[in-house]
């Protein structure tokens, strides 16, 4: 079963979501034959990299929304952090572009660690305060999780897979979603935000029994053969 799931870098909450996830998924017991698929969405695609202006300022100044009130909403989702095992320094976070993040994301696809890169990626935006649109740093940060770094450099000082970032973005608004973190499951049912392991649990168990509805375990009638080791009978 296939559980396709919208995010973006900067947004807090789409880190607590995916360990609140992650947990459910463990206490699943087909987990093992579920296929997670982390897609791009970003909030702000216009938004400038400004690694000299602090998120919280940004949140004030910019959006309009008073130094008190963004204190206010980054505090909430530091405290939601916290209960999951992470430590946001949001203080910290300065205010860049996620599309190179995500574009790295998907070259980690090809490589075999897009789980390994988005988590690096929410840990260097969230807590420890880096430039996530730094294509010197992402290389580095590439670097860290084996991936080749000159060849993501090279990738990275392209356009490479801004396509393949579009596309997830397009596919979000037909599907509706607006916000994220969103989870689509056994793409018949949504959930939106960081919602309870349970919540999330009951869903992927009502999506998985659907799902062994349509696709029944295969009736083998067996005769004669040879198997991959060379026996015949």
């Amino acid at each position: 079963m296939k559980i396709s799931i919208w995010s973006d870098i900067r947004c807090p909450f789409c880190y607590i979501g995916k360990k609140k996830f992650e947990t459910a998924l463990e206490r699943f017991a087909h987990k093992d034959n579920v296929i997670v698929e982390w897609k791009s969405f970003e909030l702000d695609p216009d938004l400038k990299t400004q690694p000299h202006i602090g998120t919280i300022d940004y949140y004030a100044d910019v959006k309009g929304m008073g130094r008190q009130n963004a204190e206010q909403l980054f505090g909430n989702a530091t405290q939601m952090a916290k209960e999951v095992g992470l430590d946001f320094r949001i203080e910290n976070a300065v205010t860049a572009n996620s599309l190179n993040a995500h574009r790295l994301i998907h070259f980690a696809k090809t490589k075999g660690c897009a789980e390994a890169m988005g988590e690096a990626l929410l840990s260097a935006y969230l807590v420890e305060g880096k430039n996530i649109d730094d294509i010197t740093y992402l290389a580095d940060l590439a670097g860290s999780i084996g991936m080749d770094k000159e060849e993501t450099a090279t990738m990275l000082a392209s356009d490479e897979y801004t396509y393949h970032v579009r596309q997830d973005q397009m596919e979000a608004k037909n599907i509706g979603v607006n916000g994220v973190p969103f989870f689509v499951l056994n793409n018949k049912y949504g959930i939106s935000g960081a919602q309870s392991p349970e919540a999330f649990l009951q869903v992927i168990e009502k999506a998985w029994s659907e799902y062994e509805k349509e696709n029944p375990a295969l009736e083998i009638t067996k005769g004669d053969a040879c198997d991959l080791d060379g026996n015949c009978n």
